[in-house]
């Protein structure tokens, strides 16, 4: 058995010795790994993710450690002997090789200027890089990040996740240079802008000024303007890890890296380097499929193979603060006499350009900011004949009809891993994939980014294949179909329900979607009996469980309007459990940081006030936001703060498949921004024009006109029938949005039920939201009420009243947030965990 010593446990270093366990079914080759991060392989492309509570087991790529596989993390390769064919390690350890691959990576570039090495300073690029960027800013108010590419956007974002004013600073001219034209940087600098990202392009920075503390404290730009920073982010760059290298003696390029040659070998042909650290043809390639495509090739070339690396697609699909952006190909036209086809849409948001040959006939490229869909279609086509007029193709009804039986075999559907449509078709046909799981598994399309799912889709469903809508393994239905069959069968329990309709023990995608359905259905308090243990972590506990263990309380205000007493009741009960607070964008009052066992008291303050339960942890309705209507306003035509709170106190409580929100505008105005919800309303001088299908979130959308001029009754009975049916036929956590756009019709067919009553059910949906009305009561007064529910609020069931000593606060801008986690040699207790 020979030895292979990889130096670098990235993505591409884990994936080189992925596929060589792969295919040395001989056992030709043992695997040395040496990673010098204290953790295995992770997906670093993923890395944003951290800051939406991913942690970094979900992020982990897994061990592939084994019998012949050897991983050490927490060690740096420091020495390379190529005479002696060895490698040292910080630790001293010596490995001999026989053959050795060089898969170090990068390291961020951090420029020079003075002071950015002070405390606040740093760098985008690891989990520790991540967790120290969280640390600072929990004593941050803005923060700035010095580039306005991928990462830097990528690092603009975690600091607004983190409660920390962001601003960009990039010395080009617009936002992400290096992948999209002016045009479309300046409209993804308005939507940045728009999402409250400050934007400063054209822009140098010249120096990190420290305040009295030792501190960051301002940046200075090279016209002289100072911004405000109590932390700084460097994103400008990548330097490829070729220190090793260089040191033994290999050759390294110009401007950086270890050259390789077509089969991935360095000037010594026992050594190979792959991924960011590697030069081929005088390009460090700095995307993780031209890194998977050389770990492909070195695994072939380590078995005998004959493969070679000649260059790799360097396209890329992202979102970014929520805005889809997409290059492809040839997407700057260095191509002689090439021809640009241009949609610059800045009202609805969108940009779009196409770049072809001299004649017209042949994409070489392309650029889509805003709207991306139809980039899993058109990057497959680059150097391929365009299948019709190349400008219907960049509009939303002629790239919605390009579909994948208009791409030849030799289309690149996934770039990541390089997988044709030949490839994907063959694994249909030959290979038994009926899936979409199935096809990641034989092709590993997929697998990477995830932009060409729906194209894998689409190939299925080319393939005569019907997809699957079952729930989960343990019910062949979908979750529509499950609601009907309880309804049906007036079942009212989730054990009741598997054992006659489904199989196993059920899991934790089918238990809360049972007990959403439950609950829509009027089943009774989500915490009597059976119901308790189905739950979501937020629903188990009537809270939202926050990042430090602690949980928020979040009193529904109807409407937005409240009477000083009872902000005077929020203000006392905030003050005496110490408890931050913060009026969100949907006109409540969150109050942070109570523990498990001070919920039920901080309830009976609250409930005693009149206040009730805000739904803020359900896949319920959260808000109906108003503006003040002609209560106030001289420009107001209609009562939107009446309508929204008779809105509201009509539809708490409203279990679904995923969380509803509302807003009322009293004029055109739209001061509540009401068509940025599920469902909105706009007044009009005739009474209501009703809007549905808007939301926020990572695709943000604008609803639709449903109808116009409505009289509030007619209003009411319309957004009854509208919410109900989406209740009876959404898939588990669809939003309004996807679920118009994914059925038969949309919009109109959306239309024709609620309005026009074409399936004759209108009766029977309003019926059920009578009933859901007169049932109706709060969740917080109903477990003070009751003993048996309230023992369920107790960090420790066998020590009641005992805090949990792993939740621990710091102060910042006079209010209580999480601080520290404290190390008490034991993992921080779940609630109850102390009975089991």
């Amino acid at each position: 058995m020979e030895e292979l010593v990889v130096i670098g446990n990235g993505m591409v270093g884990h994936r080189l010795v992925e596929a060589l366990h792969d295919r040395d079914s001989d056992h030709r080759w043992h695997v040395t790994v040496v990673g010098e991060e204290p953790r295995t392989a992770y997906d670093r492309v993923a890395l944003s993710s951290y800051f939406d509570g991913a942690s970094a087991q979900d992020l982990s790529l897994g061990d592939l450690s084994g019998p012949h596989v050897d991983v050490h993390v927490g060690e740096r390769a420091t020495a390379l002997d190529r005479e002696a064919r060895t490698v040292t390690t910080a630790s001293g350890r010596t490995l001999g090789y026989d053959r050795l691959v060089l898969a170090t990576g990068s390291t961020p570039f951090v420029p020079p200027v003075p002071g950015h090495d002070l405390p606040g300073c740093h760098v985008y690029r690891t989990i520790e890089d991540l967790d120290a960027i969280t640390a600072s800013a929990r004593h941050a108010r803005t923060g700035v990040v010095i580039g306005g590419g991928l990462l830097g956007l990528e690092a603009a974002n975690a600091l607004r996740l983190l409660g920390v004013e962001a601003h960009v600073v990039e010395l080009a001219p617009h936002l992400m240079p290096a992948q999209i034209d002016e045009g479309a940087g300046g409209l993804l600098r308005r939507l940045v802008t728009d999402l409250g990202v400050h934007i400063h392009t054209g822009a140098a920075s010249t120096a990190v000024e420290a305040g009295a503390d030792g501190r960051v404290r301002n940046l200075l730009l090279g016209d002289g303007t100072r911004l405000d920073a109590d932390l700084v982010v460097f994103s400008v760059g990548i330097r490829p890890r070729d220190d090793l290298a260089r040191a033994a003696g290999l050759r390294v390029g110009e401007r950086g890296g270890i050259v390789i040659d077509d089969t991935c070998t360095t000037s010594d042909d026992r050594i190979h380097a792959i991924g960011e650290a590697a030069a081929h043809r005088g390009t460090v390639y700095g995307l993780i499929a031209p890194g998977n495509a050389m770990a492909e090739v070195v695994a072939d070339r380590l078995l005998g193979g004959g493969a070679t690396f000649t260059g790799a697609d360097t396209s890329t699909k992202l979102k970014l603060l929520g805005v889809d952006v997409a290059s492809f190909g040839d997407a700057h036209g260095r191509a002689d006499d090439c021809l640009d086809v241009v949609v610059n849409d800045a009202a609805g948001g969108r940009y779009a350009k196409l770049v072809l040959s001299d004649d017209a006939t042949t994409l070489l490229g392309g650029i889509l900011v805003g709207d991306a869909s139809a980039y899993a279609t058109l990057r497959p086509m680059v150097g391929s004949p365009l299948p019709g007029d190349p400008l219907t193709l960049i509009t939303p009804e002629g790239g919605a009809a390009l579909g994948a039986d208009a791409l030849p075999d030799s289309a690149q559907i996934c770039s990541c891993n390089a997988v044709t449509k030949g490839a994907l078709t063959d694994a249909v046909h030959t290979q038994g994939a009926c899936d979409v799981a199935g096809l990641k598994a034989c092709t590993r399309a997929g697998t990477s980014c995830g932009s060409c799912v729906p194209m894998l889709k689409q190939i299925l469903s080319q393939a005569g294949i019907e997809q699957s809508k079952a729930l989960c393994e343990h019910f062949t239905q979908s979750r529509a179909e499950l609601l009907e069959t309880v309804r049906a069968t007036g079942t009212t329990t989730f054990s009741a329900l598997i054992e006659n309709h489904g199989t196993g023990q059920g899991c934790d995608i089918c238990k809360p979607a049972v007990a959403s359905i439950l609950a829509s259905l009027g089943g009774g308090h989500i915490l009597d009996g059976e119901q308790a243990t189905l739950q979501d972590t937020n629903d188990r506990y009537l809270a939202n469980m926050q990042r430090n263990g602690t949980y928020s309380v979040v009193p529904r205000i109807p409407g937005g309007e409240i009477t000083p007493d009872k902000l005077i009741v929020i203000g006392e009960v905030a003050r005496d459990f110490q408890l931050y607070t913060k009026i969100t964008g949907g006109q409540r009052i969150d109050l942070f940081g109570a523990r498990l066992e001070q919920l039920p008291a901080i309830w009976t303050r609250l409930v005693e006030a009149g206040f009730e339960s805000g739904h803020a942890y359900g896949k319920s309705l959260r808000t109906v936001k108003s503006c003040v209507g002609t209560t106030w306003c001289r420009y107001g035509v209609q009562d939107s703060v009446g309508l929204a709170i008779r809105l509201e106190e009509r539809y708490r409580g409203l279990r679904s498949p995923h969380k509803l929100k509302s807003a009322v505008s009293g004029c055109a105005r739209e001061c509540a921004e009401a068509r940025s919800k599920d469902f909105g309303i706009i007044a009009t001088d005739q009474g209501w024009n009703l809007y549905v299908g808007g939301n926020g979130g990572f695709t943000p959308r604008h609803a639709e006109l449903l109808a116009s001029d409505l009289d509030e009754e007619t209003l009411i009975r319309y957004i009854d029938r509208f919410l109900m049916f989406y209740i009876r036929t959404a898939d588990r956590l669809q939003r309004t949005a996807p679920w118009i756009e994914a059925m038969d019709g949309g919009l109109d067919h959306v239309r024709d039920v609620v309005v026009h009553d074409t399936l004759g059910i209108a009766e029977e949906l309003e019926a059920a939201m009578e009933r859901h009305v007169h049932s109706y009561t709060d969740e917080w007064a109903a477990v003070l009420a009751d003993p048996a529910k309230l023992a369920r609020f107790e960090s420790f069931a066998n020590a009641p009243g005992t805090p949990d000593p792993t939740i621990s606060f710091t102060t910042t801008r006079d209010q209580p947030v999480p601080g520290a986690a404290l190390d008490l040699g034991m993992p921080a207790p779940r609630p109850q965990e102390a009975t089991r």
